[in-house]
């Protein structure tokens, strides 16, 4: 299948995963312990029906809205992934570049394979940065200055990650921090010429290409053994020291909001880390009310975790949710068909909430509440 044949983020998947090894797309795929948590956040999605308005005039459905202070061409961002360089070496300046031609943002993930600096010189609109704490303060200061300097606009400090994750998928692959090519790899790797090609070869000529190869993974490596609890006391040292838009990613309980609010973030992103931390932690799209609930309008909250389609954005909207944020979907897209793939991944969600919102009655995204979604075990009750 080719990508302009891909009519969902499903189709992208499924050429995704012809084109990458297994490792690769098990590191991309998996989540932790037996991924209870990875299944749940889809669940949620599915317990959910729209109900459609009738008599509305959506001859001009308008999808714009406003998060964080960026102006949003579609209510959904691209989501902080670190195994973008794995997928394609388009990577993350490709990823950046098809954001901004769709006018939504594109978070960068502290494990990124490019620098910040490299990425933010390819991209053409709004770039938001998700930071990993240091033990250093010194390194993490160091990286927010790098940042700033860059243009980049919003950060998004990341609270769930205290500990190196536990993936199964990738320690029965073979994969383990820090990355180590064995023989098994290796083997993998050359059942998959047109990716090994790519993965070894695609550089820009700025580095060897085994450097640009392993990038992806090293730096991921080093964001993720180099953490540290996230504290009180360092959310106040963060908001003192960013001037921008400073929002908290991973959070999965609304007593922990009014705290966070006191603290001046000014967004929240209800979180479990796309169940790749801890599992058994609740679906993201069941917490999401009560954080949204206790935020009350102090701060902007976001959701991520399970989003496949535009019925999804236009339901954690119903939710509460001021925008979505997208992960996988994207990695597959890239790994399908590179910077192009996602361009063709960002026009079928951008096509899926317009369809959706025109079917559901919804002119606006202003005009989708609570009201839009309910239990299907409700429905058939009152039926």
């Amino acid at each position: 299948m080719r990508i302009q044949d891909a009519h969902s983020a499903a189709d992208l998947r499924r050429i995704a995963r012809r084109r990458l090894p297994r490792a690769v797309f098990d590191a991309v795929e998996g989540g932790a312990g037996d991924e209870l948590t990875l299944a749940a956040n889809r669940a949620a999605f599915d317990r959910l029906c729209i109900r459609p308005r009738a008599f509305v005039e959506v001859r001009d459905v308008d999808l714009r809205t406003r998060a964080l202070g960026e102006a949003m061409a579609a209510p959904f961002a691209l989501a902080p992934c670190s195994f973008a360089r794995m997928c394609s070496s388009d990577a993350e300046p490709g990823v950046a570049r098809a954001a901004a031609r769709a006018g939504v943002p594109y978070v960068l993930a502290g494990g990124s394979g490019a620098p910040p600096e490299r990425v933010a010189e390819a991209a053409a609109g709004p770039l938001w940065y998700q930071l990993y704490l240091h033990p250093d303060r010194g390194v993490t200061e160091e990286l927010v200055d790098r940042v700033e300097a860059a243009g980049y606009r919003v950060l998004f400090l990341t609270i769930d990650t205290a500990v190196k994750p536990h993936r199964e998928r990738d320690l029965r692959n073979g994969i383990d921090l820090p990355l180590t090519i064995t023989p098994r790899l290796a083997l993998a790797g050359l059942r998959r010429p047109r990716w090994a090609r790519d993965f070894l070869l695609g550089t820009d000529g700025s580095e060897s290409p085994l450097k640009a190869a392993t990038a992806a993974y090293d730096n991921f490596a080093d964001a993720v053994m180099h953490i540290k609890s996230v504290t009180l006391e360092d959310l106040a040292w963060l908001r003192e020291r960013w001037r921008g838009p400073l929002v908290v990613k991973g959070v999965l309980d609304a007593a922990a909001v009014e705290p966070m609010l006191d603290h001046g973030v000014d967004g929240i992103v209800v979180s479990n880390h796309g169940g790749r931390n801890l599992d058994s932690a609740p679906a993201t799209l069941d917490v999401l009310p009560e954080v949204v609930a206790a935020a009350a309008g102090r701060a902007e909250v976001l959701v991520d975790g399970g989003i496949r389609r535009g019925t999804d954005i236009v339901k954690a909207l119903a939710l509460g949710a001021r925008a979505c944020l997208v992960g996988r979907p994207y990695l597959h897209a890239l790994a399908a068909g590179g910077e192009r793939g996602v361009d063709r991944l960002l026009e079928l969600l951008r096509n899926e909430v317009h369809r959706t919102m025109a079917l559901a009655g919804l002119p606006s995204v202003d005009a989708i509440d609570a009201g839009v979604v309910r239990p299907p075990d409700r429905q058939l009750k009152e039926a």
